[in-house]
């Protein structure tokens, strides 16, 4: 039997990279036990969005989107061009879920259940304090003094990740690429009740703004911006004031709709080229490792997908077996996980930079809205892009091409409405 402060993994952070990854652990045997500081339900702030790559992930991981009591499944997006351009871009019908809403509140208390279901030991109201040893094994300290020991630790706690300072991998000027801000709305009666609005504002390229359905009538509102560019972080409060009253914005919203209880901002890390995934026996996944899309911000997907890879280095190159250990394992371990997510990243990073870069440039921006709204095959296939039905550089790496590429079923397709 392992002790209650043992485990085979150790996993800090029990967001959906935290999660993923214990849940690819515990499916090939491993003893997971996840650890965070919070009490769950708790917020998160967030777009509240999942893509087609996001929503593939969650139903790999058995996870039945039943369990959001909020779940939105999204049928369209509207893109409003900085000239006043308006496309709609319908996702495909009748075939599965190629976006959907979900409360960050409701979405990662509802993955922390499953995993609990599936076998993952878990500890809410523990929060890393300390890393104690890091070379055969790895030994932690919670606020409250309390030890744990794993043989691999994974770590899923976000962009200011305690455990990446505590393991001398941080770099303690960086801020993050994006700055985003988001809000909640109810009474909403527009068109921003039913459908996925985007609307690329020329004061906020190569940013945007965006306002998601929930039920009921509310909505996430909310928008980005690079960091250093035309608007200053310290000027977010006064811009979504003047964002909201935008005759086009207060149109998509309807009049009766108010905005509920406080505004949230937060940084968005989007670096994973340049950055240090692992540290001896220490794996960084999710926001933790910067995964984020550069060019949308978006999290979700990329911080399951890490999970998703860090566990399934450790289970390919992680031996079980208890005892004296060399540091060829931990070798082994890491340069699996580096591979992979030089496999599975890089590629697409790199595009999504070159893109945003373009995206500077309303011209250019004015250009790419009207390219995708062109013909019938240009709004079928950019909004399945957009959305991630194929990995973001997928057409210039043709070992990820297949023979329904941008023609399968989205996630989910048993799942009604």
């Amino acid at each position: 039997m392992t002790a209650a402060g043992d485990a085979d993994v150790l996993v800090v952070g029990a967001g959906p990279a935290g999660v993923a990854a214990s849940l690819t652990l515990v499916a090939s045997g491993r003893d997971v036990l996840l650890l965070d500081k919070a009490t769950f339900p708790r917020d998160k702030c967030c777009g509240d969005g999942l893509t087609t790559g996001a929503l593939r992930l969650l139903e790999e991981l058995g996870f039945d989107p039943a369990r959001v009591p909020r779940w939105r499944v999204a049928h369209d997006v509207r893109l409003r061009s900085p000239s006043g351009r308006e496309v709609r871009l319908d996702l495909p019908a009748g075939a599965g879920q190629f976006a959907a809403v979900a409360p960050r509140i409701d979405l990662d208390a509802a993955l922390l259940a499953h995993a609990r279901a599936r076998g993952v030991r878990v500890r809410e109201r523990t929060a890393f304090a300390r890393l104690v040893r890091n070379d055969d094994r790895v030994e932690i300290e919670s606020d409250d003094g309390e030890s744990f020991t794993a043989r691999w630790l994974v770590a899923a706690d976000g962009m200011w990740s305690p455990v990446r300072k505590a393991a001398g991998a941080a770099d303690d000027c960086y801020l993050g690429e994006w700055h985003a801000f988001r809000q909640y709305a109810r009474g909403v009666t527009g068109p921003a009740r039913d459908g996925l609005l985007v609307w690329f504002e020329p004061d906020l390229l190569p940013g945007y703004a965006w306002s998601f359905p929930l039920p009921d009538g509310r909505a996430n509102l909310g928008f980005g911006i690079l960091r250093g560019g035309r608007h200053a972080v310290g000027d977010m409060r006064e811009l979504w004031s003047d964002l909201l009253a935008r005759p086009h914005v207060r149109a998509a919203l309807g009049p009766d709709a108010e905005l509920e209880d406080r505004h949230s901002a937060w940084p968005i890390p989007a670096r994973v080229t340049d950055t240090r995934l692992a540290a001896g026996r220490v794996l960084f996944v999710g926001d933790a490792a910067r995964t984020a899309d550069t060019l949308t911000g978006e999290g979700i997907g990329q911080a399951l997908l890490s999970g998703m890879l860090a566990g399934g280095a450790i289970v390919r190159r992680g031996r079980t077996r208890t005892g004296l250990v060399h540091g060829g394992e931990a070798r082994a371990v890491r340069a699996a996980y580096s591979r992979a997510m030089r496999r599975e990243f890089f590629a697409d990073h790199r595009m999504s930079h070159l893109l945003g870069r373009v995206l500077r440039s309303p011209r250019a921006a004015r250009g790419a809205i009207r390219v995708a709204g062109l013909t019938d095959w240009t709004r079928r296939n950019f909004v399945r892009w957009m959305f991630e039905d194929e990995p973001r550089a997928a057409a210039f790496t043709p070992r990820r091409w297949h023979r329904r590429f941008l023609r399968r079923p989205g996630a989910f397709a048993g799942v009604r409405d």
